[in-house]
């Protein structure tokens, strides 16, 4: 084929913006391509949906629970006539990574962090969950073996509450109404224990959490905002020296998951959840009066917005 020839076809068939390429990874987070992923016609067979769980109250604890913390659980208040009186948790991670658990006593925990995902996290949770609850108690492990289809979302079977979250030091809560005399139960929780960082969600704040990854903290703070005011704003602040939440702290870059960003902050070690209290208020409210600033950025400004675009990472 000549070279104009190979030009043409490429001007044909180059994507629109926002459009994922066939090349490209597909934004699912599988690690393949888009074309051998869900842009296959014989792929997980679900459109990617890039914010998956738009307009439920706890969005950002919901990301949170499924992209940043290992060890959380939170109760899932549905509506009138999903669970018939059952109690529901939502938990970061299961063991096995199980989808969910439907247990002897009637309770089902529903796991956010799984190996399956077939484009839509919210059809996919509530057709576990669904699924969960038309089980035997006691079934144990409930998951999906084919993508969902249609049905409800995460979204039509919620109340619209926030998430109550209790941030756990590790995974003693599997097993904590379990017997265990020759104590193997707690032999075996011990490795999955030791890759659960300590970590806080702060109180002053929505779905901010603190933790201590060894050498250094982190702050990591799920937004509610849309990408392109909120970077405006986050630049704005940057340059203003007001995007500092603890002395020697650093915003350092974001995490992309599930349509939202979270900027992550570095702390010095030591810094602990404690004092980043006051000064989260402080920036939230910063942040607000950024984002109703809809002037131009200046130079200075687009500079900053230009490096925090480069350090972002999508997840998801």
């Amino acid at each position: 084929m000549g070279k104009k020839s190979r030009l043409k076809t490429r001007a044909v068939t180059a994507p629109t913006d926002g459009e994922v390429g066939p090349r490209q990874p597909c934004p699912c987070g599988s690690g393949r391509r888009y074309k051998a992923c869900h842009g296959s016609s014989d792929g997980p067979g679900a459109t990617f949906v890039a914010r998956p769980f738009e307009g439920i109250a706890g969005e950002g604890d919901l990301i949170a629970l499924r992209e940043i913390i290992a060890a959380a659980t939170s109760p899932l208040l549905l509506r009138e006539g999903v669970a018939d009186g059952r109690e529901v948790q939502l938990c970061s991670l299961l063991p096995m990574a199980a989808p969910a658990l439907s247990r002897a006593d009637g309770s089902v925990w529903l796991g956010l962090q799984v190996q399956h995902g077939f484009g839509d996290p919210s059809r996919d949770l509530a057709a576990v969950l669904l699924k969960a609850l038309d089980a035997e108690p006691g079934t144990g492990v409930v998951g999906l073996t084919d993508p969902p289809g249609e049905g409800p979302r995460l979204q039509d079977l919620l109340t619209d509450v926030p998430l109550s979250v209790t941030v756990h030091d590790g995974f003693g809560y599997w097993v904590a109404d379990v017997e265990d005399p020759d104590g193997s139960v707690a032999a075996s929780l011990e490795t999955a224990n030791a890759a659960a960082n300590p970590s806080r969600r702060l109180t002053s704040v929505e779905a901010a959490y603190w933790t201590d990854v060894g050498n250094r903290e982190h702050l990591r703070w799920v937004m509610p905002y849309d990408e392109e005011p909120l970077l405006d704003a986050l630049a704005r602040l940057h340059v203003s020296g007001g995007d500092v939440v603890a002395e020697g702290s650093r915003l350092v870059g974001m995490f992309r998951a599930h349509g939202r960003i979270v900027p992550v902050w570095d702390l010095p070690s030591g810094t602990g959840a404690d004092v980043l209290e006051e000064p989260a208020t402080r920036f939230a409210r910063d942040l607000e009066a950024a984002l109703a600033d809809d002037t131009s950025l200046p130079p200075a400004e687009r500079s900053a917005r230009s490096g925090l675009t480069n350090r972002q990472l999508t997840i998801r």
